[in-house]
């Protein structure tokens, strides 16, 4: 096979050398890429066939703009979409409730119902994209609009592809855009795979994602650490509920964050993988596709930085090349102004740009796993896997991830790991070039993207409309079937379904939820 592929598409430098499938060293590497334990990557020629999906994650205002954006990343090059939903979308508020007001369409597109997500993805062939969607607290519903709107496309729903969020332990812990307490939350979650696994079978239903906890201020270890302690949580959550972890581990994902030292973050992922296969075997799987860790990776937020902004150009660039030399299947490369505001179309395209030229101009992609065989990344690999599953182990003690988050464990690590990272940056012995170190005067940076207030009066005058056209009694019968649902333990997907086919709000259906689960108050 690696001979037929490079006599094929001639893998070879740029001098001409050949380049072998995959490197083998007697005395370091034993394992195969695509095999059990996937240390090498879940596939066996890896971007040689298929480089990775290139995301760019947007949204901001209304469905409207979004949609133009959306529009011009795919006609730029991307090759899946990535929703970004504003906070009163994320906690279940439509934009006229009084605790959205500041809030509409700032951190991302508002969606209050189908009829936005009609708008939304208007011109786009959901059968013919993968889309993913940063949702978690109120994911059920974003998921049942998503699919609503692909039946009304005529979409085939068995070739619907790609993911939701999902992910609310990291809430609780991280983040704090959660609704329910954990208990409900998870059948929530589960009822999800459910239904998924038989209606939308190639959909990934939750990523687990340690983006938001390494962004909280935790280190690459504590990311993997907590992240897959939190996947354990889930699979175990399945198991209870006597669903076949060989059918919803296939359809499970991971969302990682990618900082600046390079070989720590290649080595994460790698161990991320072999981790994930043993904790899955552990619990009974045994088709290898339950086994492999997936996963997304966007470049890391909060190591930009609003000082000398184009210096975030090359941060992006050394993180982006990390996830790829670690194996991601999918990425989102940040625009180099988003310290300061959402990126504007330039940063964007520039980010996109930036994945464009390490897949087709960097040489990378030509080999399997291309670090493998170093002794600092096999020995670094090593390293970061013992720690983290220090930690797992400590959190099994506990009782699991749940109960870890509940008796704030997970929260103080994190906290600890901030400070004293921002106490390093203070005191210089962490540099940071162009904040710390390297400083010069500069103008104040003015090319920044921003979102008029006014937003909010349009989607409420959207809402009103909506209310006075829709059949209210069909809309009044689906929330009261879904209330029912949610009380007496039945899935709870077509119900939400159902009730948003028939244009009930995103509000109107987390609030029946809420009414029956109660909200956590953390």
């Amino acid at each position: 096979m690696a001979d037929t592929k490079t006599e094929e598409t001639g893998f070879k430098t740029d001098s001409g050398i050949e380049i072998d499938r995959v490197y083998k060293s007697a005395s370091a590497m034993n394992e195969e890429p695509g095999v059990f334990p996937f240390t090498r990557g879940v596939q066996s020629d890896m971007y040689r066939s298929k480089v990775w999906t290139m995301r760019q994650y947007a949204g901001f205002s209304t469905a409207e703009e979004s949609n133009k954006r959306y529009r011009y990343l795919l006609s730029q090059g991307t090759t899946g979409l990535s929703v970004a939903f504003d906070l009163p979308t994320q906690i279940g508020y439509d934009s006229d409730h009084d605790l959205s007001d500041g809030e509409v369409g700032k951190a991302g597109v508002a969606i209050d119902s189908l009829q936005d997500m009609e708008v939304l993805f208007g011109g786009i062939e959901l059968e013919k994209i993968s889309t993913s969607m940063t949702i978690n607290a109120s994911a059920s519903v974003l998921l049942a609009m998503y699919i609503a709107l692909a039946k009304r496309q005529g979409a085939s729903l068995k070739n619907l592809t790609g993911t939701i969020q999902n992910d609310i332990l990291k809430e609780y812990a991280a983040r704090g855009t959660y609704i329910y307490p954990p208990k409900p939350s998870m059948r929530i979650i589960t009822d999800i795979f459910e239904y998924c696994s038989k209606e939308v079978p190639k959909w990934n239903t939750i990523s687990v994602s340690g983006y938001h906890i390494r962004e909280a201020g935790a280190t690459a270890v504590q990311e993997l650490a907590f992240t897959l302690a939190d996947g354990k949580a889930y699979l175990q959550a399945a198991i209870d509920k006597k669903l076949d972890i060989n059918v919803f581990a296939k359809r499970i994902s991971f969302f990682f964050n990618a900082h600046n030292n390079l070989f720590e973050e290649v080595a994460k992922f790698r161990a991320a993988r072999r981790m994930w296969a043993k904790i899955t075997t552990d619990l009974g799987a045994t088709d290898p596709r339950a086994m492999m860790l997936r996963f997304h990776t966007q470049t890391g937020g909060s190591t930009l930085t609003a000082q000398q902004p184009m210096n975030n150009i090359m941060r992006v660039t050394i993180q982006a090349l990390a996830a790829v030399l670690g194996g991601t299947q999918s990425l989102h490369t940040n625009g180099y102004d988003e310290a300061l505001s959402l990126p504007t179309e330039e940063a964007a395209t520039i980010a996109l740009r930036t994945q464009q030229v390490i897949a087709h101009e960097s040489g990378v992609t030509q080999t399997v796993d291309p670090l493998g065989g170093s002794y600092f990344i096999e020995s670094l690999t090593d390293e970061i896997e013992a720690k983290a599953w220090e930690y797992i182990n400590r959190i099994d003690e506990m009782g699991g991830a749940v109960n870890a988050i509940e008796a704030g464990f997970i929260q103080q690590e994190i906290a600890h790991s901030a400070y004293l990272y921002q106490k390093d940056i203070q005191s210089g012995s962490k540099i940071i070039v162009g904040q710390n170190k390297y400083v010069v005067p500069e103008p104040p940076f003015t090319k920044v993207f921003s979102i008029d207030d006014a937003i909010r009066v349009v989607q409420m005058e959207k809402l009103k409309a909506l209310r006075t056209s829709r059949n209210n009694e069909t809309v009044k019968a689906a929330i009261n079937s879904l209330e029912q649902a949610a009380r007496d333990g039945s899935n709870l997907m077509p119900h939400i379904l159902h009730a948003v086919e028939n244009y009930a709000t995103l509000g109107e259906v987390c609030d029946t939820m809420r009414k029956v689960f109660g909200e956590y108050e953390g």
